[in-house]
């Protein structure tokens, strides 16, 4: 079938896009959207009905089917602002409005090709030629592919890019993380490529794509991340906010993606390693098989984290990341009242605190795991601070570093911060796998400071979302107490000797020793006022 529209003429059967004279080079999968959408163009096209026909019905991102229709409106000369020919109707979908005349196509037809095409520039709307598909590095990789304007209008281009570029630049701050440089990922920009080639092109696990649209002195923000050999996501956010703020915005965006995307990579890196033959571990293998051990927090589990550590340092003995995490379970069994040998322990966990540190001294997630170390484990509220607060210099996005340095403030009676940097920590990673933690420490810090109301429903969620977490069943308790409930701060300290036996509030304030006077005066009121045992 022959469709006329305007000055164009679309070949269905073979395959051709001509304005006047002229072949326009377009991809295969947006020739085919522009077919689906003039073949249907008596009814509105929904998404589904989109992915559906063009990509089988197969997991695509908002972001992907954005860039493909914006690539369909270049090769027509459409807009999205006049939108003269395809019509974008909001939470319905999408309908091509142009005036077009079917006729059959010509049984026979000159035998001349379309003029050889120069070659492809970054920019040009078309696929690359296959390349060879890079190896993936040992650690996570990722590729930030350049947002997509949906504005419709040009001049806003510089700032999508610049979105682009800052959290290129923040991811880059993660040491843990490789990441592929500005102008390899820019390679991509304009052109409709699915993300599973650029995986192979780049050599990366995952690909981070979004879009910025601008309505009057609105802007949205979307974000998704999608696993590159599989095409299937793994995360997708988005956030609002006025054009006047718009720095203000972007800082927040940027802070946002970078903070969420951390744990939730580690998570599917945990999962991706399931299907990994234990044969082949590698050190970096046996440290996520530790870190999905140290997820599940039990007294058997952190355990058994301990010994893959092991493992990982017997393979490669300067491994800094391990040493950090093993320094970390070492100082959660203390917490916890898990430690077998608390003075063995504590000397093993600080001395391969110090040394992570001496080996990546400029790693965020070494520093802010030693300092949790020296904080429990040497119980040195200061040098603590100073580890926690260098971490944050290093990645100012980093949740788990300004949680722990929160925490420190907190104990040190610097209530005020302490409660600033964890609700940092929280607006940066509302869905963060570790919330219980960020949950616990804004607890404490408003134990600490006598407000128990407050107190109570960040101690309760963190029980919820870990059941197993004695240190906020401790500040409930104590704020339950102080409020006058004194029969259900009762029942969570029998809860809580059933864990450990033997907690007194002699034994728990010799694991406390680091906190200031005053907070352990306020803290230990509240667990005598609910029974727990001098």
């Amino acid at each position: 079938m022959l469709y006329r529209f305007e000055d164009f003429a679309l070949d269905s059967e073979r395959r051709e896009l001509r304005c006047k004279d002229d072949f326009v080079r377009i991809e295969p999968q947006v020739f085919d959207l522009l077919t689906y959408l003039i073949d249907n163009r008596k009814r509105v096209v929904s998404k589904d009905d989109l992915i559906a026909a063009v990509w089988g019905g197969r997991i695509v991102s908002d972001a992907t089917l954005d860039s493909r229709v914006n690539a369909v409106r270049r090769a027509i000369g459409d807009s999205g602002e006049t939108q003269r020919l395809i019509k974008t109707l909001p939470r319905k979908g999408l309908r091509f409005v142009g005036v077009v005349q079917e006729q059959e196509a010509p049984a026979e037809r000159a035998a001349t090709p379309p003029p050889a095409a120069p070659p492809a520039r970054i920019g040009d709307s078309i696929e690359p030629l296959p390349a060879a598909a890079l190896p993936l590095p040992e650690r996570p990789s990722i590729a930030v592919l350049p947002f997509v304007n949906m504005s419709g209008d040009p001049e806003q281009e510089y700032f999508v890019d610049g979105m682009t570029e800052e959290i290129i630049t923040a991811l880059a701050r993660c040491n843990w993380l490789f990441i592929i440089a500005r102008n390899s990922s820019f390679a991509y920009k304009g052109k409709s490529v699915d993300v599973r080639q650029i995986g192979r092109e780049l050599g990366v696990h995952y690909v981070l794509e979004g879009s910025v649209r601008r309505a009057g002195d609105r802007l949205r923000f979307t974000g998704q991340l999608i696993d590159a050999t599989s095409g299937t996501h793994i995360w997708a956010d988005r956030f609002d906010g006025e054009m006047s703020d718009v720095f203000e915005l972007q800082d927040r965006f940027t802070a946002s993606v970078v903070a969420a995307i951390e744990p939730v990579l580690q998570l599917a890196e945990i999962e991706r390693l399931k299907h990994k033959p234990p044969a082949s571990l590698d050190a970096y293998d046996l440290l996520l098989r530790a870190q999905q051990r140290v997820n599940e927090f039990t007294d058997e589990s952190l355990a058994a984290a301990l010994r893959y550590l092991e493992q990982a340092l017997a393979i490669d003995p300067s491994y800094a990341p391990a040493m950090a995490l093993a320094a970390f379970c070492y100082a959660d069994r203390r917490r916890q009242g898990w430690a077998r040998d608390p003075a063995a322990e504590a000397a093993e966990g600080l001395r391969l605190a110090a040394r992570a540190v001496e080996i990546a001294k400029d790693d965020s997630n070494i520093l802010w795991m030693a300092a949790f170390a020296v904080w429990m484990l040497a119980q040195d509220g200061p040098r603590a601070r100073d580890l926690a607060y260098r971490a944050l210099r290093l990645n100012p996005n980093s949740s788990m570093a300004l949680t722990i340095a929160g925490w420190v403030e907190s104990h040190l009676a610097n209530h005020d911060k302490g409660i600033e940097l964890i609700g940092r920590a929280l607006r940066l990673s509302p869905r963060d796998p570790r919330e219980w933690m960020m949950s616990t420490a804004m607890a404490a810090a408003y134990v600490y400071n006598g407000q128990f109301q407050e107190a109570v429903p960040w101690a309760e969620n963190a029980l919820v979302q870990n059941p197993r977490n004695n240190s906020a069943r401790r500040l409930l308790a104590a704020s339950l107490a102080s409020l006058g409930y004194s029969d259900k701060a009762a029942a969570l300290i029998r809860e809580i000797l059933k864990i450990e036996p033997d907690l007194t509030i002699s034994t728990l304030q010799a694991r406390m020793s680091y906190v200031d006077d005053r907070v352990w005066k306020t803290y230990s009121q509240g667990l005598r006022r609910a029974g727990l045992p001098e």
